[in-house]
C-alpha cells in the first residue's frame, strides 16, 4: 500500500504552466542499493519503512506515496552558451516537498523516473553509473560542508538501459532545498510571462530569501549564494563540468552532478567533461561563468524591476559586483586551508604563489593542502627549493596569527579533506556495480562521507595508468 509522507507541495500549487503533472513510470524489480538513513531521519522519515518493500517501490517510482503531487518541472536554459527555449525535467519527477521536523522544506525528486513531456528523444531513465556518481559526490560534498543536493536512496530497477551498451538501470531519490533554476526564470521570461515571473520570484523569496524585499534583493541574494558556492568548489579542486543555466540552482546548492570531477593534479585549465571541447567550464573559468549565468538571471528578472533603463543599470552593478564578493569568499576558503584565521593584504599573493608552484608540474591538489599541516606538502612538488622558499614566507605569515599551533592544525584539518571521491575510485565502483557488485561503492561512500579522516586506500592519488581524464554526462 502507498506510504504517507509529510508533504506540503507549494510548487505544485503555482500556475500549471510551470510544470506538467507526471507520475513516475513503475520499474520491473526495484531493489535497494543504498539508503541514507541519517538523511531520512533528519527529514522525519522512518528508515525501516523506506527500506521495506513498499518503501523501495516508492523510492523507485513504482508506488506514488500519499500526499505526493508528482510533476515534471519546465525550464529553459543556455547550454554551453547556446539558447534552448524549452528543456525541463526529461528524466526526473518531483514527488513533493517534505517538511522536516525542524521546519526545513525539502524537495523529494526521483531521477531516472521515466519519460516526461520534456524528454524529447530521451528514454527518461538512468543507468547505475550516474546514480552512483551523484550519490557519492553529492554526499561527499555535504560532508565537506558544501551546499548541495543530497542523495536519499539509490534503487536498482531490474531493467536494462541502452546507452553506449546495455546497462543496468537505477533511480536516484534526490533531496534539495528546491529545484528552481536560473533556467526556470528564463523559461518564463522568454515567453514574456510577467505574471508567472512574479509568482515564481515570490515563491523563491518566501522559500529561500525571506529578507529580500523585491527582485533586486532576490538577485543580490542569489549572487551572494553563488559566490560562496563557487568559492567552496574552488577550495576543493572541484569541477562541475556543465555549468549551464539550467544547472544553476537559485537556492545556492550544487545541483546536477553530470560530468563532474575533483582534480588530482592541479592546473587551472583542467577540464574533465567529454563534451566541453573548448574548456568553457574549466576549473579556473567557473567564477567567470558564474557571472555570465547571473547576468542571464538578472535579465530574466528585469520585468519585475521597474523602469527598464534604471533597472538595467542597477542590475548590472549587482552582477558586476560578483567578482569582489567571490574574491572575499575565495580568500576566506584558502586562508583557512593555509591555517590563517585573520585577513592580511599579503595573503592573496601567498596563496597564488603556492598555486603557481603546484600548477608547474600538476602537483596533487588534495595532498598538497592536506600536507601543509604535517609537513608533507613539499613532497608533492618537484621544485622543492622554490617550495621551501615559499614555506619560509608562509611561516613568517603564520607568526602574525593570534591562534596557537594546535588550533591552527585543527582549522586546517577541517578545511583540507584527506579523502575525496577521486575519479579512478568512482569509476572502479561504477564498473563493479555494473557487474553486480556494489560493495566497492559502499566502501567508497563510507570513506568519502568521513572526508577529514585519513584512509589507506581511498585517500591515495591514482597510480600511473589509473588516471581518469574524461567524465561523461549520464544521458
Amino acid at each position: 500500500m502507498p506510504l504517507t509522507l509529510p508533504f506540503d507541495n507549494t510548487y505544485a500549487r503555482l500556475p500549471g504552466r510551470f510544470f506538467s503533472h507526471q507520475a513516475p513510470t513503475p520499474v520491473a524489480a526495484p531493489e535497494l542499493i543504498a539508503l541514507n538513513e541519517a538523511l531520512a531521519t533528519s527529514l522525519g522519515l522512518d528508515p525501516s519503512t523506506l527500506a521495506s518493500a513498499d518503501g523501495v517501490a516508492t523510492l523507485s517510482g513504482s508506488i506514488v506515496p500519499e500526499g505526493a503531487t508528482p510533476i515534471a518541472q519546465a525550464y529553459a536554459g543556455h547550454q554551453f552558451g547556446g539558447w534552448v527555449p524549452q528543456l525541463g525535467d526529461g528524466r526526473a519527477v518531483l514527488l513533493g516537498e517534505v517538511v522536516a521536523p525542524d521546519g526545513r522544506r525539502m524537495d523529494l525528486q526521483l531521477k531516472g523516473a521515466g519519460r516526461t513531456p520534456y524528454s524529447r528523444s530521451g528514454d527518461g531513465r538512468a543507468w547505475i553509473g550516474p546514480v552512483i556518481r551523484e550519490y557519492l559526490v553529492s554526499e561527499a560534498m555535504h560532508a565537506m560542508g558544501v551546499p548541495t543536493t543530497r542523495a536519499l536512496a539509490a534503487v536498482a530497477t531490474g531493467e536494462t538501459v541502452l546507452r553506449e551498451a546495455a546497462l543496468p538501470g537505477a533511480v536516484l531519490a534526490r533531496v534539495a532545498a528546491s529545484h528552481v533554476r536560473v533556467g526556470t526564470f528564463q523559461y518564463l521570461y522568454a515567453r514574456q510571462d510577467i505574471d508567472g515571473l512574479r509568482a515564481l520570484a515570490d515563491h523563491v523569496i518566501a522559500r529561500h530569501y525571506p529578507d529580500a524585499d523585491d527582485a533586486f534583493g532576490l538577485l543580490e541574494a542569489v549572487i551572494d549564494a553563488q559566490a560562496r558556492l563557487i568559492a567552496s568548489w574552488m577550495g576543493l579542486g572541484f569541477i562541475h563540468g556543465v555549468m549551464n543555466t539550467d544547472n544553476v540552482s537559485v537556492a545556492g546548492e550544487t545541483i546536477d552532478y553530470g560530468p563532474c570531477a575533483f582534480m588530482d593534479g592541479y592546473h587551472p585549465e583542467t577540464v574533465f567533461s567529454s563534451i566541453d571541447r573548448f574548456g568553457r567550464y574549466a576549473y579556473a573559468r567557473q567564477p567567470e561563468i558564474a557571472v555570465w549565468n547571473l547576468a542571464q538571471f538578472a535579465t530574466a528578472l528585469l520585468p519585475l524591476m521597474g523602469e527598464r533603463d534604471a533597472a538595467i543599470e542597477r542590475a548590472t552593478d549587482l552582477v558586476n559586483d560578483f567578482g569582489a564578493r567571490f574574491q572575499r569568499c575565495w580568500l576566506d576558503v584558502f586562508r583557512g586551508k593555509l591555517g590563517l584565521s585573520e585577513a592580511k593584504e599579503e595573503d592573496e599573493a601567498l596563496i597564488q604563489e603556492l598555486l603557481t608552484l603546484m600548477a608547474q608540474d600538476r602537483a596533487d591538489f588534495t595532498k598538497v593542502f592536506r600536507g601543509l599541516a604535517d609537513g608533507t606538502a613539499g613532497d608533492w612538488i618537484t621544485d622543492r627549493p622554490s617550495f621551501d622558499a615559499w614555506a619560509v614566507r608562509w611561516a613568517d605569515r603564520l607568526a602574525k596569527e593570534p591562534i596557537d599551533p594546535v588550533a591552527r592544525r585543527s582549522l586546517m584539518a577541517r578545511r583540507n579533506p584527506a579523502v575525496i571521491p577521486r575519479n579512478h575510485h568512482v569509476e572502479a565502483a561504477i564498473a563493479a556495480a555494473v557487474a553486480g557488485d556494489t560493495s566497492l561503492f559502499r566502501d567508497l561512500h563510507r570513506a568519502t562521507a568521513d572526508p577529514f579522516t585519513d584512509h589507506p586506500v581511498f585517500g591515495t592519488p591514482p597510480a600511473a595508468g589509473e588516471e581518469v581524464t574524461a567524465t561523461f554526462c549520464g544521458t
